[in-house]
């Protein structure tokens, strides 16, 4: 396969000459190229993508995070090659022959994210951040409405972006915080039987309300289960997964947070 474009040259004595392919798995505006030990993300320039560097070193040695081999900035983009992790992506795994395995892992990964200490966490993506971000993406036109969930905007959701984040603004719930990953969606997390063993896109971590991430889960989980074979099944899932937590519905924040989620 060819070579990758105009690389920064300490990225480029990394991977030269190394066969790669393009990863397709995800939403993420990123490019991504796998390598057989490493694994290159390409992003433009911005907070997240700053703070996805910074977050992976602070958590090595408290979760199974890619180690960082190196990082440069070229021209607007951010260049992270890091070490490819091991296991399989939850995404697989509940499209396998054990889907309960992918629902008990994911479930694995939120409490060790929960077990991290915050009192010392210099990463905070509380509703305070997220909402002054929402709003900065709201008045740039950064949000993409055609991602949005069917029923969020129009005759049974809100009258338009506006409208939605004035709801976020007014109805803040309380938060429980915690160590959150941010995007807790099933491409990022990598399993082995009902273990988490490493996540990725780490750019959104922070300390949060846990249901920052158990929101975002839970709608990764419906829709990949819609998509699946599974579908039928996802009220089980779902089930399975709130008892692995040892924690019962919120539907209150659920929909908050998966709503916050459509302005990003």
């Amino acid at each position: 396969m060819s070579e990758i474009k105009e690389l920064p040259l300490r990225i480029l004595s990394r991977v030269k000459g190394l066969p790669f392919k393009r990863d397709s798995i995800g939403e993420s505006a990123s490019q991504v190229y796998l390598f057989e030990n490493s694994v290159l993300k390409i992003q433009k320039t911005c907070l997240e993508s700053d703070n996805e560097f910074n977050v992976m070193q602070w958590l090595s040695g408290k979760l199974p995070v890619p180690e960082v081999i190196e990082f440069e900035q070229k021209d607007g983009y951010n260049y992270l090659l890091m070490s490819r992790l091991l296991g399989e992506e939850a995404y697989f795994t509940l499209n396998g022959d054990n889907p309960e395995n992918a629902v008990m892992a994911l479930a694995d990964g939120l409490k060790m994210f929960w077990s991290i200490n915050i009192n010392d966490c210099p990463y905070i993506s509380n509703l305070d951040f997220r909402l002054k971000t929402a709003q900065y993406n709201v008045d740039n036109r950064l949000v993409d409405t055609g991602d949005f969930n069917d029923d969020t905007l129009g005759e049974n959701g809100f009258k338009d972006m506006d409208e939605l984040l004035s709801f976020l603004k007014n109805n803040r719930p309380p938060e429980d915080f915690v160590f959150t990953h941010g995007d807790y969606c099933l491409p990022n997390i990598f399993t082995e039987n009902t273990r988490a063993v490493g996540f990725i896109d780490l750019g959104k971590a922070g300390v949060a309300d846990r249901w920052q991430d158990i929101a975002l889960c839970i709608r990764s989980l419906r829709y990949n289960c819609g998509s699946a074979s599974c579908s039928d099944k996802f009220e089980t899932y779902k089930r399975l997964f709130y008892r692995e937590l040892g924690i019962e519905e919120n539907s209150e924040k659920l929909r908050y947070y998966i709503l916050l989620d459509e302005l990003f």
